[in-house]
């Protein structure tokens, strides 16, 4: 039982357990880059003009599964992708787009899905640039209309299937 104890429990632990330390600082860096968002969004739109061609040109460059992260970011992605996030965030610091270094410090330190809420926020910034082709929207938007039929024509068919009695009993209010 001594073995257990000091040797195959504390390892256990370690690989189950969160450290709560971590987590307690990892929130601190979430709260102050929190309290930084405004600058960090003057600075973003100041400098719009030339940053969007080097993020176009590093997201093209980027993994399907950044990109995909970038457009949809999710917890579970980060945790899964972490080491993707760490590069494409490093990639930002090079081209000093606004906040990433400081995320990139706190994701190389604790773990991106430690400190989601700023890298969600830096990802949301870089998914304003990128353009989304005019064909997936069209065909987006016929996808959507092949699925919802329209109110009108519905009305119109439940209106064909019951007989005329039955529509009018159904328009009068019930004295129940």
């Amino acid at each position: 039982m001594g073995y257990w104890k000091s040797k195959v429990l504390p390892a256990i632990n370690k690989v189950f357990k969160k450290d709560p330390a971590k987590k307690t600082a990892a929130a601190e860096a979430c709260k102050s880059f929190d309290e930084s968002k405004e600058e960090i969004n003057k600075e973003f739109e100041e400098k719009k003009g030339e940053l969007e061609p080097k993020v176009v040109e590093i997201y093209e460059a980027s993994s399907t599964e950044i990109k995909a992260l970038v457009k949809d970011p999710k917890d579970s992605g980060l945790k899964k992708h972490s080491t993707l996030v760490q590069k494409f965030l490093e990639e930002l610091v090079k081209i000093e787009f606004p906040g990433s270094k400081a995320v990139a410090e706190a994701s190389s330190k604790f773990g991106a899905n430690y400190v989601s809420g700023p890298v969600v926020f830096i990802f949301e910034k870089v998914s304003s640039f990128i353009v989304v082709p005019v064909v997936e929207k069209e065909a987006a938007v016929e996808e959507g209309d092949k699925k919802q039929p329209e109110p009108e024509a519905e009305t119109a068919q439940v209106l064909e299937e019951e007989p005329p009695a039955k529509v009018e009993e159904a328009a009068q209010p019930s004295k129940a």
